[in-house]
């Protein structure tokens, strides 16, 4: 089995207060270690949209990631749909992005 990329490897930490927010130059330091995620909202979210064959493997993806939000104590938003999952994440207590929102966009590439 090949080497777990570092952000799948990492845990989520609370972050509270905008000191925890990256800057513009970090986000563009961590973006290539997610391929296919976007930064949305200037800089304030992550996204990306996951695409199925089928209802049933949209929610066992669905399913997971809930497992991993709730192991990690970091939660996206979710728009569930016949054959895709958009998964958006963004830190509402630093107002921004955190690194947090990094790891969990690698996990959840794990799970696809």
């Amino acid at each position: 089995m090949p080497d777990l990329p570092a952000l799948a490897q990492a845990h989520c930490t609370p972050r509270k207060g905008s000191e925890h927010r990256l800057s513009l130059a970090r986000i563009q330091e961590l973006l290539p270690q997610v391929p296919g995620w976007e930064v949305l909202e200037d800089g304030h979210a992550l996204g990306r949209t996951f695409a199925f064959k089928d209802y049933y493997h949209t929610m066992s993806f669905v399913n997971a990631l809930a497992h991993v939000a709730n192991r990690e104590d970091h939660h996206p938003d979710l728009g569930v749909h016949y054959d895709r999952c958009v998964v958006r994440y963004s830190t509402h207590d630093v107002g921004g992005l955190s690194e947090n929102d990094f790891i969990c966009a690698a996990k959840a590439d794990l799970l696809a």
